[in-house]
C-alpha cells in the first residue's frame, strides 16, 4: 500500500486526476501572464501602432499602394493616377477607450502565439504515445511560421486590397462613403485573423496524412474544383472587377493548396489484411 498523503498512480503511470488539473491550472496562470505582460507592452506602445501600423493602409503611402502605382498605369490606374486617404470617425464616445484594451488583448494573443501554443504542448504531452510525439517539432515549427505567414499576407495584401477598394467604391455620387473606426477595426481583426488561420492549411493537411485519412492522389482528383472555390474565395474577400487584383489575391492562396498536397503522402499504406493476400 502506498502511505497516505502520497499521491498515487495506477500501473500504467498515468497521472491521477488532481494532478491533471494542477498541471491545467499553472499552464492557463502561465498564459494569463504572458499574455497579460505582452498586452501591457501593446498598450503602452498602442497610439505609435495605430499611427504606423494599424492605420497604415489609409493612406498612399502604404507599401502596397506604393508597389502597385510604380508598376505602372497601364495594369492598374485606379492606383497610379488616383490617390487615396481615409479619415475615419468615431460614433460612440466610449469606443477609442474600450479599443484601447481590446486591440492591446488581440495583439498580445497574435505575438504570444508560440510560447502559448509551446505551453499547450506541455501539458498535451505527457498524454502522447512516443509515435505520437515525433512529428510534434514539426508541426509546432510548420503552425507557428505559417500562422504569421497568414497575417502577413492578409495585413499587407488581403486587407489593404478590400479597404480601397470599399472606401471608394461608390453606388451614387450622392452618397458620400464615411467609414467609422468600429467598422474599420471589425474588417482589419476578421481579415487578418481569418488569412492566418487559413494558412494554417497546410498543418491540417499533414496531420490527416501522418493519420493515413488523404493523400496526395486525393488533391489531384480535386485540383480543378478546388481552384474554382480558391477563386470564388478570393472574389469575395476583394470584391473588384479588376483581374490582376483577383490573380493577386487568388495566387496565394492556390499555391498554399499546392503546398499542402506536397505534404501528404502519395498514396495511402496498405492495410495488414491486403499485405497478406
Amino acid at each position: 500500500m502506498n502511505p497516505p498523503g502520497k499521491s498515487q498512480t495506477n500501473n500504467a503511470g498515468e497521472m491521477p486526476f488532481w494532478e491533471h488539473l494542477d498541471a491545467l491550472r499553472k499552464v492557463i496562470i502561465q498564459g494569463l501572464l504572458l499574455v497579460t505582460a505582452v498586452g501591457t507592452g501593446c498598450f503602452a506602445a498602442m497610439p505609435w501602432l495605430m499611427d504606423r501600423v494599424i492605420l497604415a493602409p489609409c493612406s498612399s503611402d502604404f507599401v502596397l499602394y506604393r508597389w502597385l502605382a510604380s508598376a505602372g498605369s497601364r495594369f492598374m490606374p485606379d492606383f497610379a493616377l488616383t490617390s487615396f486617404e481615409l479619415h475615419l470617425i468615431n460614433l460612440n464616445l466610449s469606443t477609442q477607450f474600450f479599443l484601447h484594451f481590446s486591440l492591446s488583448l488581440w495583439l498580445a494573443v497574435i505575438l504570444s502565439f508560440p510560447c502559448l501554443l509551446y505551453l499547450i504542448w506541455t501539458f498535451v504531452r505527457p498524454a502522447l504515445l512516443p509515435s505520437e510525439k515525433r512529428g510534434a517539432r514539426t508541426a509546432y515549427l510548420l503552425g507557428t511560421v505559417m500562422f504569421y505567414i497568414g497575417v502577413a499576407v492578409g495585413y499587407l495584401l488581403v486587407f489593404p486590397l478590400t479597404l480601397r477598394f470599399l472606401a471608394t467604391y461608390n453606388l451614387t455620387e450622392s452618397v458620400t462613403n464615411t467609414l467609422s473606426l468600429d467598422s474599420y477595426m471589425d474588417n482589419f481583426l476578421t481579415l487578418i485573423l481569418t488569412m492566418g488561420i487559413v494558412f494554417e492549411l497546410p498543418l491540417v493537411t499533414w496531420m490527416l496524412g501522418r493519420l493515413s485519412i488523404i493523400h496526395r492522389s486525393l488533391f489531384a482528383k480535386f485540383r480543378r474544383h478546388a481552384a474554382v472555390v480558391l477563386l470564388v474565395l478570393s472574389a469575395v474577400v476583394t470584391p473588384t472587377g479588376d483581374p490582376f487584383t483577383l490573380m493577386v489575391v487568388f495566387l496565394p492562396i492556390y499555391m498554399l493548396w499546392e503546398f499542402s498536397a506536397l505534404l501528404v503522402p502519395k498514396q495511402l499504406p496498405s492495410s495488414p489484411a491486403d499485405k497478406t493476400v
